[in-house]
């Protein structure tokens, strides 16, 4: 991963009033001030629905159902993300660790971060807060504009 670092720059997340209002006060302190929600205390950990998630500050579709996995983390995990160009990966060395930090490229907003122990095909865990995301479910893309994502489903009972 550290191949797909990205100037931190890149990602800045203005705190406006305007982004404060649009989110709750955990998501602007997940999305804006970098903070992490509690494990198996936050609302799609333990989500097993078909659909996609999105960026909770833009709706822009970053992950999904398919590749969501039980890390057993308490958070939600994902071994790859719709389209990694939509993702920016930053280096993270707070609190005396080395950690590669996710965030939406479009947004800025911070997701989680990323590590390699994740499973096959690709060994990679996208460990994401929940308050990052919204959740939108596979009968409902349709109409929440994502109708182009339903193919991700076809064949899927799920």
């Amino acid at each position: 991963m550290q191949d797909k670092l990205t100037d931190a720059a890149v990602c800045y997340i203005e705190p406006t009033e305007e982004l404060r209002a649009q989110l709750t006060p955990e998501q602007f302190a997940v999305l804006v001030e970098n903070a992490t929600e509690p494990p198996f205390r936050n609302k799609y950990w333990d989500n097993h629905a078909a659909g996609i998630y999105v960026d909770a500050i833009d709706g822009t579709p970053l992950f999904s159902s398919q590749e969501k996995y039980d890390s057993g983390s308490g958070w939600p995990s994902f071994w790859q993300p719709l389209d990694e160009s939509r993702l920016a990966f930053i280096e993270d060395t707070a609190f005396g660790m080395r950690r590669i930090e996710v965030r939406a490229k479009a947004s800025g907003g911070h997701l989680g971060h990323v590590f390699e122990d994740g499973p096959q095909p690709t060994g990679i865990r996208y460990c994401i807060n929940s308050a990052s995301l919204r959740f939108i479910a596979k009968e409902d893309l349709a109409a929440a504009g994502y109708a182009e994502l339903l193919p991700l489903f076809s064949g899927h009972s799920q």
